[in-house]
């Protein structure tokens, strides 16, 4: 990299309007800032269904409006083995994973920290919405300020080396302010939709794309009695709280008619249902959550309050939390419905983000791979 005026920064550049605008700010503030794209997904149907080169051309016109280098990394081996063998590993066990949390620690914060530290980076810069705040001893992970848009569930995995290297220009901004901002600036993706969904499967039904790389197991659906209602086609198809897709008719008895899947019970390969919304095998009281991470490398305590997300854009939820040989009980002051194994929870003491684990069982189940019909 050339020289700079305060420091060399690459910007991880996705070809959307949230990594463009960091670039612009990195610049604005004096630093030498460069640009590079990511392929992490290559499959024989890219072309069908993946915008990769739709984005890159976006990322290209973004660092021809700002005057700065665009680098091309292929990362797809290291994608592939670091990130989508875990998501189908997850699966074929029945639990439902968060590829984006894995993502972040294992390829945009290890695989493409290092690359960009080859380059001559001093940080790097991602458009994700979170703040970090800095002392002499470690790095606080902060919860953006558009709460609509705080992103630090995603990033809660990510080591303090990695953390220490990094940037985050959008987490003073709200994202009214940052299509603004690359509007104003020309970029032609200022108005670009933000992307959603699981990055590599794309426009595919979630089901025809699994298949592809899992067998089907079909198998029955029970009510929690035990009564046969259906078949289903494969536990992995399923998450847990799922009304859609069912393939089963409701009951003349039942106020309610839907069903909603409740646990499922892998030795029998049995998907376990139940009828209505509040149905209290819905929610769940607890969690047991490993693989735990601590952004400040040590927990606050033994046992102790805070909050917790055990998804995405979920408001804080008041909890406790008791450490016990690498796991950690969260215990909820009010009932969660239908906490995930697989997924994450993450937990926080007010704006800061503590750090969190992978969800392994839920309400009676036993953790370290018990299989019962609320853990998977």
């Amino acid at each position: 990299m050339n020289g700079s005026n305060r420091s060399c920064v690459v910007v991880g550049l996705s070809g959307g309007v949230d990594s463009a605008v960091a670039a612009l700010l990195l610049k604005q503030q004096g630093h030498a800032v460069e640009g590079l794209f990511m392929d992490n997904w290559e499959d024989g149907e890219q072309q069908t269904y993946c915008t990769a080169a739709e984005d890159f051309q976006d990322a290209r016109q973004v660092c021809d409006v700002l005057g700065i280098a665009l680098h091309k990394a292929n990362f797809a081996a290291d994608y592939r083995e670091r990130v989508f063998r875990l998501f189908l590993d997850e699966y074929a066990t029945g639990r439902t994973p968060n590829p984006d949390v894995i993502c972040n620690r294992e390829i945009k914060f290890k695989v493409f920290l290092d690359y960009a530290l080859r380059l001559g980076a001093e940080s790097i810069a991602t458009g994700h919405y979170a703040r970090l705040s800095r002392d002499d001893a470690q790095v606080r992970l902060l919860k953006a300020r558009d709460a609509a848009k705080d992103q630090s569930y995603f990033l809660h995995a990510v080591p303090q080396t990695a953390l220490a290297r990094a940037q985050f220009p959008l987490g003073e901004m709200h994202k009214r302010e940052v299509r603004a901002l690359a509007r104003a600036a020309g970029f032609a993706n200022h108005a670009k939709p933000d992307s959603t969904g699981i990055c590599f499967i794309g426009e595919r039904r979630f089901a025809e794309f699994l298949a592809h790389y899992l067998p089907a197991q079909p198998g029955d659906i029970e009510t929690l009695e035990g009564e046969i209602i259906g078949r289903h086609q494969g536990l992995m198809y399923y998450t847990f709280g799922q009304r859609r897709g069912l393939g089963i008719g409701g009951r003349q008895d039942a106020a309610d008619t839907a069903w909603y899947v409740a646990a499922k019970d892998r030795p029998r390969n049995v998907l376990v249902v139940v009828q209505g919304p509040e149905h209290k095998a819905l929610t769940q009281r607890w969690l047991v959550a490993e693989q735990l991470h601590w952004i400040a490398g040590t927990p606050p305590a033994a046992e102790f309050d805070c909050t917790a997300k055990s998804r995405y854009r979920q408001p804080d939820q008041i909890c406790h939390v008791s450490l016990q040989d690498g796991t950690a009980r969260v215990t909820f002051n009010e009932p969660q419905r239908a906490l995930t194994p697989g997924q994450y929870v993450v937990l926080y003491r007010g704006e800061e983000c503590l750090g969190g684990g992978a969800i392994c069982a839920v309400e009676t189940a036993a953790c370290a791979g018990a299989h019962t019909r609320h853990a998977a």
